[in-house]
């Protein structure tokens, strides 16, 4: 199993380098994003260790860079940081996981381990419908050229099933999900929502994104009519 390491911290990279090589990893070694973005891109790994304090490139723009370019790899993020904010930032520009310093090796390599396990499905930092591109890091959804001013409920629930884009997904669903597991309000308040975003994404556009998939809930894909 091939492992990049992506720190500044010449004494830490170098500790995580003898101790992965003694659980039988191969481990490459970056001290800086672009050092770490030229050989996450030239070799393939099983999965990166990525800094976020990096000088030249820090971590999370290496990160999103790595998604843009089409790079899979799992990444676990390492960061003195704990706040919620930050890691919030991290997963959301696609990373698989967020460790803080100072961390537990074990808890580390098993982390890896996991990871590695799950292998290198596509989880692109923005996603797209046709013209249609939502970033749920920066929470802004654009259609071609314009920027869609939309709620933060309307966003979340886009995204949502953006995120399960071509499945049907229930109604009961997006409630659990958006609202509250607990919520006991009127149920159509999804329908109110899906109606909402359908007047801001399609209906300007002549476009149909949203599609209802009677008595089960709703599926979003590309308007197949403009195919």
């Amino acid at each position: 199993m091939h492992i990049l390491v992506v720190d500044d911290d010449l004494r830490l990279a170098e500790l995580l380098r003898r101790g992965l090589v003694a659980e039988g990893f191969v481990v490459e070694v970056a001290h800086d994003g672009h050092e770490g973005m030229h050989l996450a891109l030239e070799n393939r790994h099983d999965a990166i260790v990525l800094d976020v304090m990096l000088p030249g490139l820090n971590g999370y723009r290496l990160c999103a860079r790595l998604r843009q370019a089409g790079v899979w790899t799992p990444i676990l993020m390492l960061s003195a940081k704990s706040g919620e904010l930050d890691e919030a930032e991290g997963l959301d520009l696609g990373a698989d996981d967020y460790v803080t310093k100072p961390f537990s090796y074990i808890t580390l390599v098993a982390r890896l381990r996991a990871l590695i396990r799950r292998g290198r499905p596509e989880r692109p930092a923005l996603l797209r419908i046709d013209d249609l591109q939502i970033d749920p890091a920066r929470r802004r959804c654009t259609r071609g050229a314009d920027n869609l001013a939309l709620t933060t409920r309307e966003f979340t629930v886009l995204e949502y099933l953006a995120r399960r884009q071509g499945e049907v997904v229930a109604k009961h669903e997006i409630l659990t999900h958006v609202w509250d597991a607990h919520f006991n309000g009127d149920v159509n308040v999804v329908e109110v929502c899906i109606s909402a975003l359908r007047r801001k994404i399609d209906a300007p556009y002549d476009r149909r994104t949203i599609h209802t998939v009677r008595g089960i809930g709703y599926r979003l894909e590309a308007d197949r009519n403009r195919e």
